[in-house]
């Protein structure tokens, strides 16, 4: 009888990434959705915030609830890492706890129903096949693993490392082989995207992938995702904006404006030089622009809080998230006095959420009537006669939805395919379009 395969990946893409990978070495497997049927059962984890740290456990002790006797649980990645050895004592419930390390070693570990936590931190290479999951023309492409900043909020280099990146041709290779099975569209990501190679000493080593990838024929279509404010440089800016292949696609987690707030959080840039940043991007051709902002960090006064909000209402950002501060152990800014009451901290992210809405609304208003590729996904969930579709430079999942309602090109839409679309109109939070070409 074939064996199944239940798996779950939370978190961030590059936890996708990691997942993907176990699927490939699990190919004895038979992936199912039926938590009930399955043999193995595999969460691969997300140990960020508190909210993240939470949906984990949760979605664990509920497998566990629902899983059928003699089956096998692993709790895997960031999570099992960061609180290794308080969930080995904790957690009975699970079978095998696995860390950052193993991923490739993942059979070994299911076969002898083995616990490991590798001394290393696992980076996917050119080596390692992967089964790409939820498309197919689009794949991530993981740059590096660590970090080398020191954000006061965020514990990943406690238990991700300094920053360990791909070689240039590793890299390379791997875009090279997906192309081959059929991918065209590309997300290149990491902690730190602007960093790559900087631990070879190499300072423009986007400004190198971007040059190479261009050569690679079979590529039509690629973003750089997460950039950092202190290894961001105009230069690089004109490089992406200047690039036939690349979107002029930036995204940087600015966490906030205010000098002094970013001086808390040890950004590594105050505020004049983010604005330099974000003032060249915004004047980029068809740029789209997206950011994340963290409200109630310690030290933040209702002024700071203000100047925020007056930020994001007159920049403009095409797509922006926020997070509420998480007090989160082994980090500096868990040990400061000056925090800012629960209360006050969700007050101020339904202020500011709000006006991200509001943006996003005005972002998604400015393409009723524009002509532009999308790509085709597939039926929508709305009406099996509505199509899914996504603007070809905008990150699968987080930048929105298109639904394609008409086509003027006869014939039926194939999925998968790029075409040229006009925006017809919006409702709700969806794009209505036509296919022309």
């Amino acid at each position: 009888m074939d064996k199944k395969l239940y798996l779950v990946s939370l978190g961030c893409t590059k936890n996708l990434i990691d997942s993907e990978v176990m699927l490939s070495r699990l190919k004895e497997y038979t992936v199912s959705d039926d938590i009930e049927d399955a043999d193995l059962i595999i969460v691969n984890t997300c140990g960020f915030i508190e909210s993240a740290k939470q949906e984990s456990l949760n979605t664990l002790l509920e497998l566990h609830d629902m899983r059928k006797e003699d089956s096998i649980l692993v709790m895997a990645g960031c999570l099992s890492e960061r609180y290794k050895e308080e969930l080995q004592e904790e957690l009975i419930e699970i079978d095998i706890f696995t860390g950052v390390g193993d991923y490739d070693n993942i059979e070994k570990l299911v076969a002898q129903k083995r616990s490991q936590f590798s001394d290393k931190v696992f980076l996917a290479s050119d080596d390692n096949d992967r089964v790409i999951t939820g498309s197919s023309y689009h794949a991530y492409i993981k740059l590096s693993e660590g970090c080398n900043q020191a954000c006061s909020f965020c514990a990943i280099p406690a238990f991700k490392g300094k920053l360990y990146s791909r070689t240039l041709v590793s890299t390379l290779k791997e875009v090279e082989h997906l192309v081959t099975q059929g991918y065209f569209d590309f997300s290149f990501v990491s902690q730190d995207s602007s960093s790559f190679m900087r631990d070879f000493g190499v300072n423009d080593g986007l400004e190198q992938l971007i040059d190479a990838v261009e050569k690679i024929d079979g590529v039509k279509s690629a973003r750089i995702l997460y950039l950092y404010p202190s290894t961001t440089t105009l230069g690089l800016i004109d490089k992406i904006a200047n690039s036939k292949l690349f979107h002029s696609y930036f995204d940087m987690p600015l966490q906030h404006i205010n000098s002094d707030v970013l001086r808390i959080m040890k950004r590594g840039k105050g505020e004049e030089k983010l604005r330099e940043l974000m003032d060249a991007m915004k004047k980029v051709p068809d740029a789209f622009v997206r950011s994340t902002f963290i409200v109630g960090h310690p030290g933040e006064t209702p002024e700071h809080f203000e100047e925020l909000c007056e930020y994001l209402e007159e920049y403009g950002f095409d797509r922006t998230n926020v997070f509420s501060y998480s007090d989160e152990e082994g980090t500096s800014a868990f040990s400061l006095d000056n925090k800012v009451q629960q209360e006050i901290i969700d007050e101020r992210a339904g202020i500011l959420g709000e006006i991200i809405t509001n943006k996003t609304n005005k972002s998604f208003e400015d393409e009723i009537g524009k002509t532009f590729e999308v790509v085709v996904d597939g039926e929508s969930d709305e009406h099996e006669y509505l199509l899914s579709a996504r603007k070809l430079s905008w990150a699968p999942d987080i930048d929105g939805e298109i639904y394609i309602n008409d086509n003027e090109i006869g014939g039926q839409v194939k999925f998968g395919k790029v075409y040229t679309a006009k925006v017809t109109e919006l409702i709700g939070d969806k794009l209505l379009a036509t296919i022309i070409s």
